[in-house]
């Protein structure tokens, strides 16, 4: 199990330093499933975070200058004895003597199977009490946030709505009696004209 961590700790080391140039900010897009765009972004020291636009969101975990090209915390000792937490020392314990189906050990039928759901667990319980990041704490805020203004936009956006209805229907309402109005004078103009006889043509 050590060997395998090891392994993995230098595959992801290795990752790391390949695919990331030394640059100021980790970025880390993702969708949330109503098509939200959010950036996950690492800044170091006194990088700025870039600002959240329309539409996504972008959380920044800020990290000591001092870190920017350490190796990730997490991966640190990670195949140490002492890095391992003693409740998973007590159940690998309690855990000796156990054989058969879903046992993952060499001993009894169907004892290499459970393997997968044991790595599983594994790995959720390192997730949960992992120091690291967490991004979906940040990103909670930051949504929290961008809510808490919507009321107020919408207010501000709903009184410049009306605004603009009423002075088109009082421009209308304006134009409506103007128009009234010279129908009105050109009606009393017309009846106000008077009407010639025709001449008789003289005998």
């Amino acid at each position: 199990m050590s060997r395998l961590l090891t392994a993995v700790a230098a595959a992801a080391i290795g990752l790391t330093l390949a695919g990331a140039p030394a640059a100021a900010q980790d970025d880390d897009s993702v969708s949330s499933p109503d098509g939200e765009k959010i950036n996950q972004l690492i800044v170091y020291g006194d990088d700025p975070c870039p600002a959240s636009s329309q539409g996504e969101i972008t959380v920044c975990a800020r990290k000591p200058e001092a870190e920017r090209y350490r190796i990730p915390k997490p991966l640190r000792g990670i195949d140490s004895p002492k890095s391992e937490a003693w409740s998973n020392k007590v159940e690998a314990y309690e855990t000796v003597g156990a054989f058969g189906t879903l046992s993952c050990s060499p001993v009894g039928a169907g004892g290499s199977l459970g393997c997968t759901q044991k790595l599983i667990d594994q790995a959720y319980a390192e997730k949960k009490n992992g120091s690291d990041v967490k991004f979906s704490e940040l990103i909670a805020a930051e949504r929290a946030k961008r809510l808490s203004t919507i009321d107020t936009k919408a207010a501000v956006e709903q009184k410049e709505v009306e605004r603009e209805e009423k002075a088109y229907f009082d421009a209308q309402k304006k134009q409506e009696a103007e128009q009234a109005a010279a129908e009105d004078e050109s009606g009393k103009a017309t009846a106000d004209t008077p009407v010639q006889e025709p001449e008789t043509a003289p005998k």
